[in-house]
């Protein structure tokens, strides 16, 4: 099972030298993050290897990974993308790797996944992608908006950007990491007094509709989910890059632990109104109880 957490960075075909130089830079950036993170990281898409092609580099990777465990791998795609009214594709030097393509690779795992595609056209992946302790994240929010996307740079920049810590608790979530990267991208096609070409999409709860940067207030959705699924943005928000010293110091397992009554609870709190009074307060007091003896395991008392 997954001991540490992974990063897998995929550099596309860069069309120019000019996105070449773009794309090294938003790549740099996520190395240096994952590095601090002490994270395993590999990178695709930048050496030279004429007897692999870089979709058949990318399966290895996945095939190897750990399928099960507490600890997330971040599958971070940089380049460009097209989509064709049926299939949205990933621009790899060789063959490209479609988004049906990637959901096969990705099927097998149940352990936390974060899938970030940072080109244009990448709206479909949500909906091909989504799905439990899942979090995708694509720049644009259908595959129709498919001029060159900017996203990649500003999320490059705010994940672990202590200026994005919006709850400042002195780490920057993936979640505060999107809102931020929208928000500064939007400030950037307001000050070239351009219509903003692309508009980014969150999914973390499943149900492959995705949520973009202006639905939230603060870091919570304030459009409602489907029935039956919590807002988008809970799960985004537990999962961190660069953690805190606190949360450094707390084993994988007690960690996902955490996140999963603490999930549970903001599931419960959502579904208040279709519960009797009894039941909502009996199981609230439950997962309560349940935390704080979880939290005593954290942080025994002196």
């Amino acid at each position: 099972t997954a001991k540490s957490r992974s990063v897998i960075l995929v550099l596309g075909a860069e069309g120019t030298p000019e996105y070449g130089r773009q794309f090294a830079t938003w790549q740099g950036r996520w190395t240096e993050a994952a590095k601090r993170a002490g994270a395993k990281v590999r990178v695709i898409g930048r050496d030279d290897d004429e007897k692999t092609t870089d979709l058949e580099r990318l399966r290895g990777l996945l095939d190897d990974e750990p399928k099960e465990g507490p600890e997330e791998l971040w599958l971070v795609l940089i380049g460009h993308g097209t989509y064709d009214g049926r299939t949205a594709r990933f621009n790899l030097r060789g063959p490209d790797v479609s988004d049906a393509g990637l959901a096969t690779m990705l099927a097998p795992f149940r352990r936390p996944l974060v899938v970030i595609n940072c080109s244009a056209s990448s709206g479909p992946v949500v909906n091909r992608l989504s799905g439990p302790d899942r979090v995708v994240l694509t720049a644009t929010r259908s595959g129709s908006e498919e001029n060159f996307s900017r996203f990649g740079d500003f999320l490059s920049a705010t994940i672990a950007d202590p200026a994005a810590d919006y709850d400042k608790d002195g780490q920057t979530s993936l979640l505060e990491a999107y809102l931020a990267a929208s928000r500064r991208l939007a400030e950037f096609y307001r000050t070239e007094s351009r219509l903003a070409p692309e508009h980014a999409l969150l999914d973390d709860n499943g149900d492959g509709l995705g949520t973009p940067a202006d639905w939230f207030r603060g870091i919570r959705a304030v459009k409602k989910a489907k029935d039956g699924t919590t807002h988008d943005g809970h799960r985004a928000h537990q999962l961190v890059l660069v953690r805190s010293e606190q949360d450094r110091r707390i084993p994988p397992e007690l960690l996902a632990e955490r996140n999963r009554l603490e999930l549970a609870v903001t599931q419960l709190r959502e579904q208040k109104a279709q519960l009797a009074e009894q039941a909502y307060y009996d199981q609230l007091e439950q997962l309560l109880l349940e935390l704080a003896r979880l939290q005593e395991k954290i942080a025994p008392p002196h």
